[in-house]
């Protein structure tokens, strides 16, 4: 590969100069610590918020489905999704996480906040193992629930913070 197509389309690390995807070469990098949070939120249809809530408490708490525990659940398929990614998204490095937690709260009357925060020490970042896992936690919840009402609705998948490497810390804003 020439110093052209390694240099890339400007603004896509994933391109070549001739537009073929590639996988970022970050052999050069030396290892530092990196943390990324992610956030998927989830509204539901006043069923499924009725069997979600405690008698009254406006709280979300776990129920056991026929299908288990949805929270649990969506915090394992979160969880074992993070850790999968490079399966999942072509051009991500395979990571090796050493942290990563799924939690689930309710931030509004019939919506449900699920975050995913990942950390590692790598030459990487872990962005998309954060995502992957909050939207992944998000479809779950989705499939337990879908039997009680089908109008659930995941929306603003996105990137709440990120802290290491070249790039700096990000953190989103107003949300």
């Amino acid at each position: 590969m020439s110093a052209a197509e390694r240099a890339g389309v400007p603004g896509f690390s994933h391109l070549t100069a001739a537009g073929d995807p590639r996988m970022v070469d970050v052999s050069a990098k030396a290892a530092s610590a990196r943390t990324a949070t992610a956030r998927a939120l989830v509204s539901l249809p006043p069923a499924v918020q009725a069997r979600l809530t405690g008698a009254g408490t406006g709280s979300a708490r776990d129920i056991v489905t026929a299908k288990g525990s949805v929270f649990h659940t969506a915090r394992l398929a979160g969880i074992m999704a993070a850790k999968r990614t490079a399966e999942l998204i072509p051009l991500c490095h395979p990571i090796g996480l050493e942290d990563c937690a799924i939690d689930i709260e309710q931030t509004a009357p019939g919506e449900l906040s699920i975050r995913c925060r990942t950390t590692v020490t790598h030459k990487t970042g872990v962005e998309m193992e954060a995502l992957t896992g909050a939207s992944v936690a998000a479809l779950t919840v989705y499939d337990m629930c879908k039997a009680i009402g089908r109008g659930i609705v995941i929306k603003d998948v996105r990137l709440m913070a990120k802290s290491g490497g070249a790039s700096g810390d990000y953190h989103a804003g107003g949300a």
